[in-house]
């Protein structure tokens, strides 16, 4: 998948009817910290939880985010569109991994923003404190 906005529409589901896909998840995760940091931090900040997360998920070498003129781009590893393998344990690292870069650069403000996201809440990828108390 590539592009700024895309969402994954009817395909948005997992074949085990768990949950979304992560190129869903992927998208809504995007669109918010560009909502809140601007594209070019968000940019920064998963292209280096990207780099942390790939060293035991080797697939994620394949998400790439690139500017594009004023925009940027990123591509999804193919099998995030299904959910096929072990595609939602490698985005829960990629989260896992950016999350303690987000508290680093803004404390808790961003990552209690995120879990206002049905999305992101509902399938346990993001949790604040309060959540596991």
């Amino acid at each position: 998948m590539s592009g700024m906005n895309g969402t994954n529409g009817a395909r948005g589901r997992d074949r085990a009817g768990a949950g979304l896909a992560p190129a869903v998840l992927f998208t809504v995760l995007w669109d918010a910290l560009a909502d809140l940091l601007g594209t070019a931090a968000a940019a920064t900040l998963l292209r280096r939880a990207v780099q942390r997360a790939s060293k035991q998920h080797p697939e994620l070498s394949e998400l790439a985010i690139v500017r594009e003129s004023s925009e940027y781009r990123y591509t999804l590893p193919s099998s995030w569109q299904d959910g096929t393998g072990d595609t939602r344990h490698a985005f829960g690292h990629l989260v896992a991994e950016l999350l303690p870069l987000l508290e680093e650069l803004t404390g808790p403000l961003v990552i209690r923003h995120l879990a206002k996201i049905a999305e992101l809440r509902e399938q346990g990828i993001i949790r604040t404190k309060e959540d596991e108390s």
